[in-house]
């Protein structure tokens, strides 16, 4: 069977000939002719049975590509178009030095360079990323010393720019800041070190960071997403892997309850906090208003003192992991006004106690105590500003009446026991 010619690649070069082009195909073993048109073309290489090598000979116009073996002459209609097409020109390598071990990205700027076959750095070839007519991204292949780079498209070969090959050492990373985030990543961690330029990758364990800034000697990344965890951070440039250092996923606290539950409007009063995943808390909120005192116990509680405030509001834990959220449990704290009582009805009774004494005032609607004369008294809220009391016994004469809530202690009222 004939040989079969599917594509020529590229497809268009120079009248005067000398592109160099790939003929793909089938049944190419054995042959021993290429022609464009009826003119021979040179340098063939037969690479396998579906690939040749061969640069084109002189000619004009759109011809016909065949190729020829011991089974006869291909037939397929594969064109090839003399055209003349301007010489690559370039301007600038980006980076113009990387490390001896290849690998490495490097942009190179120039015209007339659409239709790149060929990127050489001295005589070894680099892998074409990206081709555009003023812009080609090539992976440097490995190399030492200087060497010159040059790009060849069907116009021919361009003028060569000097790369230089360099020893990259690796980096080196000393310190990450933070050194612990939330699962949820999105948060930025500056890592200093030495070595850093070029970095190519950042790894928070096997997850990659996306890289902010670069320079020689600080990194800014986002951190990835992540189960909560102590992973290795690392830094990748053309010198190699930097030393690992580690990074904490933190689990976002949990407040489960706060106790005592109410305070004074005026605040100043210790309030123990009881959750989860406390340890690393660096604030505390009641409502928009940040609490001071902050005391880590332990990883499921903590104190702090309660800051002004009124009505009833939520408190939050602040750590690496983030802010706690509404959840199982109960979070809430209620500020209560200082209570007042304005009158005592009756305001005398027997000193054998036993009467019935309404107090009237505000803010009594939390009343967990009243006494008279420091003695305690069974007492009922009826309302914030009604509560009924029974006197206790106490030795005639004039004693202070007072009302306790969480808030604290309410002003005093005197009351006269009469003699029995």
């Amino acid at each position: 069977m004939a040989p079969v010619v599917t594509s020529v690649t590229p497809s268009q070069g120079n009248p005067s000939g000398g592109t160099p082009v790939t003929i793909n195909g089938s049944g190419f073993t054995g042959a021993t002719v290429v022609r464009f048109g009826s003119n021979l073309a040179t340098n063939v290489v037969v690479v396998n049975s579906t690939q040749i090598t061969a640069r084109t000979p002189a000619g004009s116009g759109t011809v016909k590509v065949t190729v020829t073996g011991p089974t006869g002459t291909s037939t397929q209609n594969v064109f090839f178009l003399y055209t003349t097409v301007a010489a690559p020109v370039l301007t600038a390598l980006s980076p113009a030095s990387g490390p001896t071990s290849g690998g490495n990205t490097v942009t190179i700027t120039g015209t007339n360079l659409t239709g790149a076959t060929q990127v050489l750095f001295g005589a070894n070839p680099a892998t074409i990323l990206t081709n555009t007519p003023t812009q080609i991204t090539a992976t440097a292949p490995a190399g030492t010393g200087s060497t010159n780079v040059t790009v060849t498209t069907p116009g021919g070969t361009s003028n060569p720019l000097t790369y230089t090959y360099t020893t990259i050492t690796a980096p080196t990373i000393t310190n990450l800041n933070p050194p612990n985030g939330p699962t949820t990543g999105g948060n930025t961690v500056t890592i200093t070190g030495t070595g850093l330029s070029g970095a190519i990758q950042v790894l928070f364990g096997a997850a990659p960071a996306t890289i902010l800034t670069n320079t020689a000697t600080q990194i800014t990344a986002t951190a990835p997403a992540g189960p909560p965890s102590v992973v290795n951070v690392t830094v990748t440039t053309p010198g190699g892997m930097s030393n690992p250092l580690p990074y904490v996923y933190v689990a976002a606290p949990v407040v489960i309850g706060v106790s005592p539950q109410f305070g004074s409007d005026a605040g100043g009063n210790t309030v123990t906090i009881t959750g989860s995943n406390l340890a690393l808390a660096s604030a505390v909120n009641f409502g928009p208003t940040p609490a001071t005192g902050l005391t880590v116990i332990s990883d499921n509680q903590l104190t702090a003192t309660a800051p002004p405030g009124t009505g009833t509001v939520v408190v939050t834990v602040t750590t690496p992991g983030g802010t706690s959220t509404l959840g199982p449990g109960n979070p809430y704290y209620t500020y209560l006004g200082t209570p007042v009582i304005n009158t005592l009805v009756p305001d005398q009774g027997s000193e054998l106690g036993g009467d019935s004494v309404t107090i009237n005032g505000s803010n009594l609607t939390y009343t967990d105590s009243v006494t008279f004369g420091g003695t305690l008294a069974s007492f009922s809220v009826l309302s914030d500003t009604l509560v009924v009391a029974t006197t206790p016994t106490h030795a005639a004469g004039t004693v202070n009446v007072q009302l306790h809530t969480p808030a604290g202690n309410s002003n005093t009222l005197p009351f006269t026991y009469d003699p029995a």
